[in-house]
Order: C-alpha cells, then sequence, then structure tokens
C-alpha cells in the first residue's frame, strides 16, 4: 500500500505553504497526497423540514464553490509535480474531519499550515493544530 499523506488545506498563505512542504516530502518519500478542505458546518437539532430542506441546498452549493474555487485550482497547480493528488471537501470540525480522513485514508501523516491567531483568543478557544495534536490518529506536522 503506498505512503499516504493529509494536507489539510486553506486558501491563504498558510495553506499553500502546507501543500509546498506536502509535495516536497511526497517527491521525497514516494508518497501520494490526499488533500482535503474543511468547511465548518454546526448541526441544529430544532429546525424545520423547509428549514432542513434550505440548509441542504446551501450546503450542496457551497461544496461546489469550495471545488470549483479552491480545490479545481489547485490541483491544476499540482499537475505538474508529479505527486499523485486525491482531493475531498468535508462538512465538520476542522481537526476531528483531518483525523477521521487520516484514519480511514490509512495515512502516515497529517500536514497542516499554521495560522495562528496570536493572544488570547487562541488560549482560550485552541487552535486547530493544537486540537489536531490531540485528535490524530498519525504524525501532525505543523508548517509555521
Amino acid at each position: 500500500m503506498a505512503n499516504v499523506l493529509v494536507v489539510g488545506f486553506e486558501p491563504s498563505p498558510a495553506g499553500e505553504r502546507a501543500v509546498t512542504f506536502a509535495v516536497d516530502l511526497a517527491k521525497l518519500s514516494g508518497s501520494s497526497l490526499h488533500i482535503v478542505h474543511v468547511l465548518e458546518w454546526s448541526p441544529y437539532s430544532f429546525l424545520t423540514p423547509e428549514e432542513i430542506e434550505e440548509r441542504h441546498a446551501r450546503r450542496k452549493e457551497e461544496l461546489s464553490r469550495a471545488k470549483e474555487s479552491i480545490i479545481d485550482p489547485l490541483v491544476k497547480k499540482l499537475g505538474a509535480s508529479g505527486v499523485s493528488v486525491e482531493t475531498s471537501i468535508r462538512y465538520g470540525h476542522v481537526a476531528e474531519t483531518l483525523a477521521a480522513v487520516a484514519k480511514d485514508a490509512g495515512a502516515s501523516q497529517i500536514i497542516v499550515g499554521r495560522t495562528g491567531a496570536p493572544g488570547l483568543a487562541s488560549r482560550l478557544f485552541g487552535s486547530v493544530a493544537g486540537a489536531l495534536a490531540q485528535a490524530s490518529p498519525v504524525p501532525c506536522t505543523i508548517v509555521p
């Protein structure tokens, strides 16, 4: 079975650095990449059937927009890298979702970029990197 590196991607300088690092590592190790973009989604318990239907319609639109504007351009950019790339877009808590994808893919590592919300907010609410370090079933690399 091939070595798989899961990369949590967001369209930002930190996300770009994580992908660049992952591509370089994949080339050195003969790994493939599974790039994951996670859309935060909070379910509500007390919605009417109409509201649930509306949320599902919005969800499909968000998935389509994310694929077209985030994932497709990235895959095109990585086409010349020579690295095998698989992608997915998921809803959920970022750290928990990346951990689940890594487990399902049999990944050997998760790579994310550090976005860094310095100060009180990150200490009170935590960060994706911190939560991922707690939830991940495999080693994590946080790219500065």
